[in-house]
């Protein structure tokens, strides 16, 4: 009886102790709640405290580390704990239109913030079922990249920088089934958004109907769970009145929680109607990517705030001697100018004609032709970029090849890139602008620049990207460094201020370790050939007849330029109705006209002749 009163009373005592224990616990849990400055102390926060105390204690190993007061004496240990009491770690949220001001002013104070989001721990937002297929496989320097992202177990916030070519997709898509939340792939232009989503059929298991596409043509309604979204900047940062469909998608995206935003060709973002991006999507992780981190306008820098810092960033030399890129040969053609195109650039008082005068230079012209015809008799692809609509018609009419600029329609572009890359039936494409950046030909291995954006970095490189892709006769074990598989030629008229946008557009390839060699004999043996093979300019008598063309031409070039910025900057429908548009007999509708499209109209005389003072005005 003894024992049986001994051993319930003991029971006793351990209910007691245990009731104890959860009395204090929950005294505890409801002390912690709130500090004295009425923050609420998560266990988060709880963690992030402990940590910061682990990191402040003494290292008994070392006694150099002591704190010294004002004038030189050490401070007692007892000191150094109850200052170090005193801190506290708090979480507090941010409204979401002021994150980037937070974010802006922590960096001028040299407090850079670091987003990392937990998706492992994230039982809130529904998984997105997709996993790498089994044929797969992540080169190294890709794996280094994501490795300072998902370092610590966490999806950091950042920028990882890969020259074109170099599998940014493929890391961009690894990123993205390692997190296996909803997505949303941001794109500059839909054939961009078609690539993107080949790419993540091609290396992944997600099924079709988690992939949304949102675009001017396509809008596909959201899936209910986790889910892929894929669509351009554009028609996340429209402003204006949208169609009943596209708003109903726009909505559903901006009521979702998305686990990671992946931004292809990140440097657009900081232009200022593609910020709102950032701001009107909520997502945990923000992934950009892009082959050259520079801007003209010197706001780069706002990306780490808008984005976040640059997590990786490859070297080119590197990947072009282990073969993951191929090795190209930069070449410089120095074109001397005629002396009738010569005379009338220096005077000339248009910008623009001035322009146009080197950019068609008859030596140009012959040279292009010569390198066209001795790199298709060797069976390369060429292809032929010019900035200036006007001077691109030239070129490809001259060389009877297709050409793709602004206007041409989506199913054309895509029939004319489709037999690039699968037949021989096209050996040469002359594009503009839009095709700087998201235009997939691993086949090319000749670039042809006969005109350019002024000095623009960034379009150089992203122009030599576009034959950056490894060729299939490429070595990879470092022997490749002296035979060149892929060439990149600049046409420059000499004595030209096309001479110092050149010089100052090839400071990032420079940088990167390019080289380039300048050929000044080039265009007399093109002199010579043009002649024996008789091309379209091969005279005096022909060169005459194309400048006079092209001092009549004025107003024609600056239509299609025009046209040519209006379809890049608006590159859909939702967009493209806010230009300045002209009435045309029997194309105007009575909605177009009210304005119920977005158009607005703009005041054209008979003449275009405008008093000095008014100049002004009628550029705007």
């Amino acid at each position: 009886n003894n024992n049986n009163n001994n051993n319930n009373n003991n029971n006793n005592l351990q209910d007691n102790k245990s009731q104890d224990k959860d009395n204090i616990n929950n005294t505890n849990i409801t002390q912690e709640k709130k500090d004295k400055d009425g923050f609420l102390i998560t266990g988060r926060a709880e963690e992030m405290e402990e940590n910061l105390r682990m990191l402040r204690e003494p290292d008994d190993d070392s006694d150099d580390d002591e704190a010294l007061d004002s004038e030189g004496r050490p401070i007692p240990s007892s000191s150094n704990k109850k200052s170090s009491s005193l801190l506290t770690t708090v979480a507090f949220q941010i409204a979401s239109e002021r994150v980037e001001t937070v974010k802006r002013r922590a960096i001028e104070l040299d407090y850079p913030l670091m987003e990392e989001y937990d998706f492992r721990n994230d039982t809130t937002n529904p998984n997105l079922p997709m996993d790498l297929k089994p044929h797969t496989r992540i080169r190294r320097y890709q794996e280094r990249s994501l490795a300072k992202m998902f370092g610590n177990g966490r999806a950091r916030s950042g920028i990882i920088v890969l020259p074109c070519g170099a599998g940014k997709t493929l890391t961009g898509v690894t990123a993205a089934q390692t997190i296996k939340k909803s997505i949303v792939c941001l794109c500059t232009n839909a054939v961009s958004v078609l690539q993107w989503k080949y790419q993540f059929k091609l290396w992944t298991n997600i099924p079709d109907n988690r992939i949304c596409c949102f675009t001017s043509d396509r809008k596909e309604p959201l899936h209910p769970d986790g889910c892929l979204l894929i669509t351009t900047y554009t028609m996340i940062s429209y402003g204006g009145k949208r169609s009943d469909k596209s708003q109903e998608v726009m909505d559903a995206i901006r009521g979702r929680e998305w686990g990671l935003m992946l931004m292809d060709e990140v440097h657009v973002v900081p232009a200022k109607m593609f910020r709102r991006v950032v701001g009107s999507v909520k997502a945990h992780c923000r992934l950009g990517l892009t082959a050259t981190l520079v801007r003209e306008d010197d706001l780069i820098s706002d990306l780490n705030f808008l984005i976040g810092p640059k997590l990786y960033e490859a070297n080119w030399m590197d990947l072009t001697t282990q073969g993951y890129l191929a090795n190209v040969q930069c070449v410089e053609v120095w074109c001397p100018m005629t002396g009738p195109f010569m005379k009338e650039y220096l005077s000339a008082a248009n910008a623009r004609l001035k322009q146009l005068l080197y950019v068609m230079n008859p030596s140009k012209l012959r040279a292009v032709q010569y390198l066209v015809n001795f790199h298709e008799a060797r069976g390369d692809k060429i292809i032929v970029f010019s900035d200036l609509v006007y001077s691109l018609k030239l070129y490809a009419d001259m060389l009877k090849k297709p050409l793709i600029y602004g206007e041409t329609p989506e199913k054309e572009r895509q029939a004319i890139l489709g037999i690039f890359r699968s037949s021989n039936a096209i050996q040469t494409i002359c594009i503009s602008k839009v095709g700087d950046t998201s235009i997939d030909l691993p086949e090319a291995n000749v670039v042809i620049q006969v005109s350019s954006h002024f000095g623009s970095r960034r379009q150089e490189a992203q122009r030599l990207g576009r034959i950056l892709r490894p060729k299939s006769y490429t070595q990879t074990d470092g022997s490749n460094r002296s035979s060149f598989n892929a060439f990149f030629y600049t046409l420059v008229s000499t004595d030209t201020q096309e001479m110092f946008y050149s010089a100052k557009r090839q400071q990032y390839l420079i940088d990167q370790g390019y080289t380039f060699k300048v050929v000044t004999n080039l265009c007399e043996v093109a002199d010579m050939e043009a002649k024996i093979q008789k091309f379209q300019y091969a005279s005096p008598e022909d060169d005459r007849k194309l400048l006079r063309t092209l001092l009549t031409s004025d107003t024609e070039m600056e239509k299609d330029q025009r046209a040519e910025d209006t379809a890049i900057r608006k590159n859909n429908p939702d967009g493209a109705d806010l230009a300045d548009a002209k009435r045309m007999a029997g194309g105007t509708t009575m909605s177009q006209l009210s304005g119920g499209t977005g158009m607005r109209y703009r005041e054209i005389g008979a003449s275009n002749k405008r008093h000095p003072l008014f100049a002004k005005r009628m550029r705007r």
